[in-house]
């Protein structure tokens, strides 16, 4: 079955530089890539930064990884044992960044940031700074690479409650 089996969905190298030239990032910043794959995002963050990647294919598990790192910049899994991963995995990410996070996830991804957890992120000092909306023709639907970084941003707002 579909469900028992875990898909790579690579993304694509000339996608993933285009991604990576939205983050503002500066000399010396230090880039993890935690799930690295095949090497799209990391192989296109510029020389001027220090890349380190995790890859649980290579036996590396990104929550081996230790320290703070300025950036987190991937496309994670959308499902870790069967379950939505998306924003665990974000949450995760949140406590172990100085600068900001910028995970592409298709609208399953986007649908998990509840208000209840886009305030968790504020709390944390992470707001969501720029939603870049992507295709893939390989992949179905629409793809969104979100940055979140640690400026508040008056223009993203959630409202608290259901109505």
């Amino acid at each position: 079955m579909k469900d028992e089996v875990y898909y790579f969905h690579q993304t694509p190298i000339d996608l993933a530089a285009k991604l990576v030239e939205s983050v503002p990032l500066v000399e010396g910043d230090v880039v993890l890539e935690p799930f690295r794959g095949e090497g799209a995002f990391y192989n296109s963050l510029p020389d001027f930064v220090k890349k380190e990647h995790c890859e649980i294919q290579e036996g590396i598990d990104y929550k081996d990884h230790e320290g703070m790192v300025d950036w987190v910049i991937s496309n994670p899994p959308f499902r870790i044992d069967g379950k939505n991963a998306f924003f665990n995995t974000l949450d995760y990410f949140s406590s172990k960044v100085n600068k900001g996070i910028g995970f592409l996830g298709n609208d399953y991804c986007l649908n998990t940031l509840t208000p209840v957890r886009l305030k968790q992120l504020n709390n944390r000092g992470l707001w969501i700074s720029n939603i870049t909306v992507c295709n893939v023709k390989k992949w179905r639907g629409r793809y969104y690479f979100i940055l979140f970084t640690k400026t508040p941003n008056p223009f993203y707002k959630f409202i608290e409650g259901a109505f």
